[in-house]
């Protein structure tokens, strides 16, 4: 990633909200105002004034007079509130009638002011009122009618925008359960709030709270009732109240939907071709109550609305259809759950339709739904083979993942900047996915997943934790260490190498760890997950769920392995056979370890070089892998490598041979006495803890001094030459990335991917300059150093070249691997694409595919980032926003890739003269939908943890060609 001072921070909501989550003390401050505003009787609200036609205002006795026209009555905010919003976009109780609609929509800034109104009224649902707990007393400060013909307005000026309801589909249809437009309100959500407020205040109500967020029946009323009478002794009369609004909230929820009575509120569907679907829909539904076929054909019908919405082109109409819309979904979900399928045929029909349903809400997009319909629409056959249900709840799973990472998506960024001041904010993102039909199609496929893992017996083993299926390993291993559950931002987190970690989502730049899994697992390819794979670390995906019921065993002592087929264990110390204590031996975490070959150094080479004039030959010898391999794939496809230059390991060393600020020795002297020292402090019996703090604490000196290191005149003239030469202008006239190469990556088993620092897009000469020695000094942090020592035997001796490339601003970039890592097959391809440049290889939720190679492709994970990377022409990096209704890569893209595979296959073995027999991992981009490759690597695994008899041992034999019939029983 690039260095802080490369990187352009351009007023955005991404920057404006990084800079400020980093800023404690604003945090504290604001934290504190929310904490005036809650017992303040006016909240964040300053006085009550009329707003006239013509612009004036008056004093709340002194109305508007006729002349001028009605005009509306509201609160002003406190001054403090309204420099909140200029400074930090921070934008606390906010009047919809105070407020242009254009600037509520907030486009630049990803709409987060609409967010922001709807987090607001979240937290005012489970805090009491949050920072109006007094002031929603405070008469006159908002005036429902009011608020409500705003929102009408709003959306009729919203919805007449046709790319706009087409890109924003999800989140406009979110907000109409917030914004004030028909009287209506989401009772689900504040069933939820009650419920959550009753379980704070007492903690026995908290089984039935879970029930009632997870799993809600008609039943559970008197689950209530039946609970406040056994507890009476205990419930206050201010708790009692709340009772009774809950009991009241619930009951409305579980009325039927009186859709006759919805058809008197959209009037201008009438005769129109979903307004006719409409009528019969509640034609059908007027004397039907089987919960399956209202399930099934509201679903039909929701998916109907969203396909058909644009054919509408009237925007009050749209706002009719979104109502009835959100209609169909509470119906869904109340039907859902007492559709209890008997047996396989009818759980996939289930799973079917609530996809459906889940694409027609706006959670899966309508290309996405495309994709996957047909592997869910197979309830026909009588029969499927175990490998083929097995694809299914893939499937299925994956359409659960990507609805959970829709609301993730859209809301993670502002309920982050929320969070840092009011941590109650870590709900809302779970509410809303609870509130959503997702929860019911994650319900179902976590059934069907229990039938397969009977049937397959590949069944997890998690400690006791309930729903299990939801589970995958990603990277066969084994650890053994303290369980550590984190539930917030994974970034500040300091990791340790012996404990084990379960994340919503791993940290970008991931110190080594025993062991991890993750909600979130980003993408299959990035550079943590190929570490994990590489290194045989333990590696598997859950849900939320699953984490927050490992919260539990947070700080035990557990073992944690994933098997070669994806089932994972996790148990106890207590727990642990005698062959598993074994597998941690000493003797055989020692042999583990690597080395890397020094024996062909070319350190005499103190010259710059011609990206075109090495090859892989030169990999390890004049420079790193990258250089090596991209000069030998301008050699195979020059119209798809850009030209570069390489600095190689000779002029670092020629370097380090300078005498060291502050020191009476060179750097390279400095860095081997370090090296010296800890082995003979170890020998000392010091601790290997304080010996790596005491290695650490000189690595930082040496990589500061590194930093400020004077640049050899010879060396400078000679990069002067060169960069003009090569890439037609001069150094500092156009943008270029500093890619760090050292000796220590994509060894044969080890690959050091993304360990050290790569920078982005530098324009300025001098930051070039200063870029370089950066490059030299990242082989020293702790990050990368770590790496080298857990798994090399000679760390000390790594040696960073450099590849200097001229940008190109991709439209989206990513990796090949070319083997189906999902399929297991060699032949297949797997590639993993985000939008803009380098976000697969950092982890980013990337679009994933498996390309077979007897033909098509199958989607494995949508892109889900809303933010992704440009690189402007005047350096540094700019931040755009994503939406998601449009597929990354298109089929040209997956034709060209799979005819360059083909190639690199059969030419690059023969090209080099090696007898690597191996996959390769391939950067590259799209950009006008011209390929361009940036780096191969072959793609290493860990042959240990692939080979190892333990996991072997636990990995079932599995029939794949088993014929299940779908006639079969669930239970």
């Amino acid at each position: 990633m690039a260095s802080k001072y490369f990187c352009l921070f351009i007023y955005t909501f991404f920057g404006v909200f990084s800079l400020f989550s980093q800023e404690s003390g604003t945090r504290n401050k604001l934290a504190g105002q929310v904490a005036l505003y809650k017992s303040d009787l006016r909240g964040p609200y300053k006085d009550i004034r009329w707003f006239c036609t013509d612009g004036s205002i008056r004093a709340p006795k002194d109305p508007c007079p006729d002349n001028i026209g009605p005009g509306v009555q509201h609160a002003r905010y406190k001054d403090e509130v309204i420099a909140l919003g200029k400074e930090h976009h921070i934008y606390l109780g906010q009047i919809l009638a105070y407020t242009d609609v254009d600037v509520f929509w907030d486009t630049d800034v990803n709409h987060s002011r609409l967010k922001q109104y709807q987090l607001d009224k979240y937290l005012r649902s489970v805090d009491d009122g949050w920072i109006l707990r007094k002031g929603q007393f405070y008469r006159g400060a908002i005036q429902v009618e009011d608020e409500e013909a705003w929102g009408i307005a709003f959306y009729e000026w919203l919805l007449a925008k046709d790319d706009v309801l087409k890109s924003e589909y999800f989140l406009i249809r979110q907000s109409l359960k917030d914004i004030p437009h028909s009287g209506d309100n989401d009772l689900a959500q504040k069933m939820r709030s009650q419920s959550k407020v009753i379980s704070d205040e007492l903690n026995g109500f908290m089984d039935l709270r879970v029930k009632i967020h997870g799993q809600p029946e008609v039943t559970d009323i008197d689950k209530v009732k039946t609970f406040r009478q056994k507890n009476s002794a205990k419930i206050t009369p201010a708790l009692n109240a709340k009772f009774d609004g809950l009991l009241a909230t619930m009951t409305t929820f579980f009325k039927p939907v009186d859709f006759a009575k919805l058809q008197q509120k959209v009037p201008l569907l009438k005769g129109t071709l979903l307004g006719n679907s409409l009528d019969e829909f509640v034609a059908n539904t007027l004397t039907e109550t089987t919960p399956s076929i209202m399930v099934s054909e509201a679903s039909q019908l929701i998916l109907d609305i969203r396909e058909g919405i644009l054919n509408e082109k009237r925007p009050l109409a749209r706002l009719q259809l979104l109502d009835v819309s959100l209609k169909l979904e509470e119906l869904i979900f109340k039907n859902a759950q007492q559709w209890q399928p008997k047996d396989v045929k009818e759980q996939l029909e289930k799973i079917c339709y609530l996809g459906t349903a889940s694409t027609g809400a706006g959670y899966l997009e309508l290309w996405e739904w495309t994709q996957i319909q047909g592997a869910l629409s197979q309830s026909e056959k009588a029969s499927m083979s175990l490998a083929e249900l097995t694809t299914v709840l893939e499937t299925a799973r994956g359409a659960v993942e990507w609805s959970a990472a829709m609301v993730k998506a859209n809301y993670q960024q502002v309920v982050d900047t929320y969070a840092s001041f009011e941590p109650l904010t870590y709900g809302f993102i779970d509410d809303r996915i609870r509130g959503s039909i997702a929860l019911h199609l994650g319900k179902s496929v976590g059934e069907l997943g229990d039938f397969i893992a009977n049937a397959s017996a590949l069944a997890n083993k998690v400690m006791d934790i309930p729903n299990q299926s939801a589970i995958r390993g990603l990277n066969p291993g084994y650890a053994f260490g303290e369980l550590v559950v984190v539930t917030g931002s994974p970034e500040e987190v300091e990791v340790s190498s012996d404990k084990i970690y379960i994340f919503q989502r791993s940290p970008s730049d991931l110190k080594p760890v025993a062991g991890i899994a993750t909600v979130a697992e980003g993408n299959m390819v990035s550079h943590v997950q190929l570490l994990a794979r590489n290194l045989g670390i333990p590696n598997a995906a859950l849900s939320g769920e699953n984490l927050q019921s490992l919260k539990q065993y947070n700080g035990q002592m557990v073992f944690y392995a994933v098997s070669n087929k994806g089932n994972v264990i996790v148990k106890p110390e207590s727990q642990m056979t005698q062959e598993e204590h074994g597998l941690f031996t000493k003797k055989e975490r020692s042999s583990e370890k690597i080395e890397v070959p020094i024996g062909q150094i070319r350190l005499d080479q103190t010259e710059i070089l011609n990206l075109r004039s090495v090859d892989a030959h030169d990999s390890g010898k004049l420079c790193g892998p990258k250089a090596a391999n991209l000069g030998q794939l301008k050699k195979m496809f020059p119209d798809k490598v850009v030209e570069g230059l390489v600095i190689p390991f000779g002029i670092f060393r020629e370097h380090m041979d300078q005498e060291m600020p502050g020191q009476s020795v060179s750097y390279w002297k400095f860095l081997n006495q370090m090296f010296a020292d800890a082995e003979r402090l170890l020998g000392n019996h010091m601790s290997e803890v304080e010996v790596e703090k005491y290695q650490l604490e000189q690595l930082e000196i040496l990589r500061e001094a590194i930093k400020k290191m004077t640049l050899k005149p010879g060396f400078l003239t000679q990069l002067d030459t060169d960069f003009h030469a090569v890439f037609g202008q001069s150094l500092g006239e156009i943008p270029v990335f500093l890619r760090s190469d050292t000796n220590m990556e994509d060894l044969k088993d080890f690959t050091g991917a993304g360990l050290n620092l790569t920078l982005f897009n530098v324009l300025d000469r001098d930051r070039i300059l200063n870029g370089i020695k950066e490059v030299w000094a990242s082989p020293y942090t702790e990050r990368s150093f770590k790496w080298r020592q857990k798994y090399l035997l000679n760390p000390e001796n790594v040696f960073p070249s450099i590849l200097v490339i001229p940008s190109v601003d991709v439209d989206y970039s990513g990796v090949l691997i070319t083997k189906g890592i999902n399929s297991g097959d060699e032949q297949d391809l797997t590639i993993a694409f985000s939008r803009g440049a380098g976000g697969a290889v950092d982890g980013q939720s990337a679009e994933t595919y498996t390309i077979f190679h007897d033909g098509g492709y199958r989607l494995l994970a949508p892109a889900r980032e809303t933010y992704f990377n440009r690189l402007p022409k005047t350096g540094g990096t700019g931040k755009k926003t994503a939406t998601f209704d449009k597929a990354v890569v298109n089929e040209q893209n997956i034709d060209d890739i799979r005819k360059l595979s083909q190639i690199i296959r059969k030419t690059l073995p023969e090209e080099t003269k090696s007898d690597y027999n191996g996959a390769y991992d391939v950067e590259l981009g799209f950009q006008n939908n011209k390929l361009w490759l940036f780096q191969i690597r072959p793609f290493v695994e860990n042959k240990k943890a692939l080979g190892s008899g333990y996991l072997e041992s636990i990995t079932p034999k599995i029939d794949a060609t088993k014929e299940i019939s779908l006639s079969k029983n669930l239970k």
